[in-house]
């Protein structure tokens, strides 16, 4: 399957096949295949909560605007994005600096200036830290969506949810926001796939303000 395949592919899958189930290695083949995703220094700030257990997609569902899809999908992921990831003493900060220095991008003498350019980056507002995390997590959100669709897998973003709610029900705590939820399956009817949906030409994006 090549890169315009996988574009056509993808859609955004309302309905699933709950007795379909995703294989644990597929999944992780997807999520790693997706961390490939480009990043701000590489501070790779996103995680995934999968949720498989029918328990646990209930008590989604009920702050999920009760979709179907929540349950009815194998896997449900709760997109995580890490607004503190670029700061001094965070694991993946201190590994990725670590990882730098092995591979010769980086020397040790640098480390006090990698964490100063950080936070100047990224930990001057709330703005500028919210905009870290969730920027880069789409840019892993959407390889993710790909990765899956490359493997044959389906999926549907969600942001019909209650942000606070699932932070509740699943103690996120709150260096974390949720940019979105995304189901994970397999479509409950192949021949009814539906038809790709419009989408704006390049003369319809390119815009000019001067």
């Amino acid at each position: 399957m090549d890169f315009k395949d996988i574009l056509t592919r993808r859609r955004a899958i309302n309905f699933f096949d709950p007795q379909r189930d995703v294989p644990q290695t597929l999944l992780e083949q997807a999520v790693e295949d997706a961390a490939r995703a480009p990043s701000g220094f590489n501070l790779q700030p996103w995680n995934v909560i999968p949720l498989r257990e029918l328990d646990d997609k209930v008590r989604l569902r009920a702050v999920a605007m009760n979709q179907p899809k929540v349950t009815e999908a194998p896997v449900v992921l709760i997109v995580l994005a890490d607004c503190k990831g670029w700061e001094k003493g965070h694991p993946t900060l201190e590994r990725n600096f670590e990882e730098m220095v092995k591979a010769g991008s980086m020397k040790e003498a640098q480390r006090n200036w990698f964490y100063g350019a950080c936070g100047k980056l990224y930990g001057t507002s709330r703005d500028t830290q919210l905009a870290f995390g969730v920027k880069n997590t789409a840019f892993f959100a959407m390889s993710l969506m790909y990765a899956c669709a490359n493997l044959g897998l389906d999926t549907h973003p969600m942001d019909g949810f209650d942000h606070e709610a699932v932070r509740r029900e699943f103690r996120i705590p709150d260096n974390f926001w949720i940019p979105l939820l995304l189901a994970v399956g397999y479509f409950s009817g192949e021949d009814d796939r539906p038809a790709p949906k419009w989408r704006k030409s390049y003369t319809d994006i390119a815009v000019r303000f001067d």
